[in-house]
């Protein structure tokens, strides 16, 4: 369920940094900045129905699967297709959230 909350967060985060991005850089109008606002605070509340007594860790834990996010969003909807070097950063990224998220805390 982790996963799938850090995926929906991904998604609304980078949604919501795009409408800023095209606003600013893309010259889109100012009414894009009103979905992305809901959009980067959906992805706060995602973040929220983490389990964890550590908010750090969650954020910590996040920055993998925003990573590999972030490489889907440059493939498919600005059709830019990741290198091997992008692929092989996600992948260590992933171990460390893993390691992070899974690790034996007593």
């Amino acid at each position: 369920m982790t996963y799938i909350i850090y995926a929906a967060a991904a998604l609304f985060e980078i949604a919501g940094c795009f409408a800023f991005w095209a606003w600013l850089r893309l010259a889109k109008p100012i009414w894009w900045l009103a979905p992305g606002m809901v959009s980067l605070a959906l992805f706060a509340w995602l973040l929220t129905l983490v389990p964890s007594d550590a908010a750090g860790r969650i954020f910590a834990a996040y920055g993998g699967i925003y990573i590999v996010a972030s490489l889907i969003w440059l493939w498919l909807v600005e059709s830019r297709v990741p290198d091997r070097w992008d692929i092989g950063g996600a992948l260590v990224c992933l171990v460390g959230s893993a390691i992070i998220l899974f690790a034996p805390r007593g």
